[in-house]
């Protein structure tokens, strides 16, 4: 599971007291709410599924999905044997459907184990981003939601990225590697950081 409300806050305040536009920032907007997700390769698997369609599109696929593979996604040799075609007709693009596919190949073979992944983030990252489809923003947002990392922080995110930028008075958008050297000082909370920067990215979208 992701961090909790209590593990944010403690983070958060640390931040806060090194770091005055943190500070500044909960005043206003307050602790974000915890994102938890339960860890497993099915997390993955829907972040999968969920990738450029809506949440409403994203549920209907899935259950559609999970009928097409036997009622349970968590059967990956069953997933990892289910044609081709079938995971298609669920609704997945034939990218997706490779996709799926590969993750649930590698988590039964043993290539990947999810209940026993690398301590060390960047190894953790390295061997998610090994399997076609998981890039790295993927890999840490598992590792931040799913695991509740505290270190993790994914840089590559445009919302992050345009919030870090407010929060720290850059004239612009900063790169991911911008956001990367700008988050540096923050550690080892940049996973709290993270939540927090999506949490006031909505506050301000609204």
């Amino acid at each position: 599971m992701g961090l909790s409300a209590d593990q944010l806050k403690s983070c958060l305040d640390a931040l806060a007291q090194e770091h005055p536009p943190v500070a500044q920032a909960l005043a206003a907007t307050g602790y974000p709410e915890p994102r938890l997700r339960p860890r497993g390769c099915s997390t993955m698997m829907r972040a999968i599924v969920a990738q450029q369609v809506s949440t409403k599109a994203a549920a209907s696929i899935w259950a559609r999905l999970e009928a097409a593979c036997g009622g349970d996604m968590n059967d990956l040799a069953r997933v990892a044997a289910t044609p081709f075609e079938t995971l298609r007709g669920a609704g997945l693009s034939g990218q997706k459907a490779s996709y799926v596919h590969a993750l649930a190949e590698a988590a039964a073979s043993g290539q990947v184990d999810f209940a026993a992944l690398p301590a060390d983030d960047e190894e953790a990252i390295a061997l998610l981003s090994s399997i076609r489809g998981i890039g790295r923003w993927s890999a840490e947002i598992y590792l931040l939601f799913a695991e509740g990392r505290p270190d993790v922080f994914p840089a590559g995110d445009l919302a992050l990225q345009v919030q870090l930028g407010r929060l720290l008075g850059e004239d612009a958008r900063p790169s991911e590697k911008r956001a990367r050297a700008l988050a540096e000082p923050m550690r080892p909370h940049r996973g709290a950081l993270s939540i927090f920067l999506w949490h006031n990215y909505n506050i301000v979208a609204l």
